[in-house]
């Protein structure tokens, strides 16, 4: 995820620019897995294990992409978990963790950036959301995105997480399943926005649509209380809410 970009990607994948590959070594090498990414590994063999479903909606970004987050000192991504956190608090059970047979849902909205560093992969936490307007939500993600790539997160800054979101729409992934993060019972995963044709009013027009999946733990939670989330994150950025 490239947290801090302004926009999801609006071209194909052939069009991103390349990168340079590490050069293959001369001879095996191991490296034991370690701090965030030795937590990440365990995590990962956890949500394997969980029964999960996965729903999936076409939000259009227009408004979204037409507002002047920059002038804000936001992007894109903070205006998608601005929409998550306002959808969490109309579903609450959402909000939650998963253990040991008990759903805990929690008072505070903190949530979980999906992060590729030169480590790997790594989930800083953006804490207390609730009460947050765009601006704050903008601040509090640079402020943890930057500590990720320095390699400076602490352990508190990875765990207490109640929802994550994983965009992979700028590296133009069109729609992904993520994994959920235990013990959290849900992830939102975003791919990036293409030029869709769609039918309005029985013409047919062009609208930027962007595919949006939910992960979701059926042990905690069920469809149609996975459906009302992903509806109202979906409303949310079809109305531009909190952009004003």
């Amino acid at each position: 995820m490239t947290a801090d970009g302004q926009q999801l990607a609006a071209v194909p994948a052939a069009g991103a620019p390349a990168t340079t590959a590490p050069a293959l070594p001369s001879a095996p090498v191991s490296t034991p897995l370690a701090g965030v990414r030795k937590v990440a590994a365990r995590r990962m063999v956890e949500a394997w294990a969980a029964p999960v479903f996965h729903l999936g909606v076409d939000v259009d970004m227009t408004r979204l992409l037409g507002a002047d987050l920059r002038s804000r000192g936001a992007t894109v991504t903070d205006a998608i978990v601005l929409a998550c956190v306002r959808a969490l608090q109309a579903h609450p059970q959402l909000n939650a963790h998963f253990a040991d047979n008990v759903v805990t849902v929690f008072p505070s909205i903190n949530v979980g950036l999906a992060v590729a560093t030169d480590a790997g992969l790594t989930v800083p936490v953006l804490a207390d959301l609730g009460g947050e307007a765009l601006p704050g939500i903008a601040a509090k993600r640079k402020d943890v995105v930057a500590r990720a790539r320095a390699g400076k997160l602490a352990m508190k800054d990875i765990t207490g997480g109640t929802f994550t979101v994983s965009n992979l729409g700028m590296l133009g992934i069109d729609r992904f399943d993520a994994i959920l993060n235990p013990p959290q019972i849900a992830i939102l995963a975003v791919g990036s926005t293409v030029q869709t044709p769609v039918v309005r009013d029985g013409a047919v027009t062009v609208a930027p649509l962007a595919s949006f999946t939910l992960t979701c733990d059926h042990r905690a939670v069920d469809g149609a209380t996975g459906a009302g989330l992903l509806a109202d994150i979906r409303a949310a950025l079809e109305r531009g809410d909190g952009l004003e």
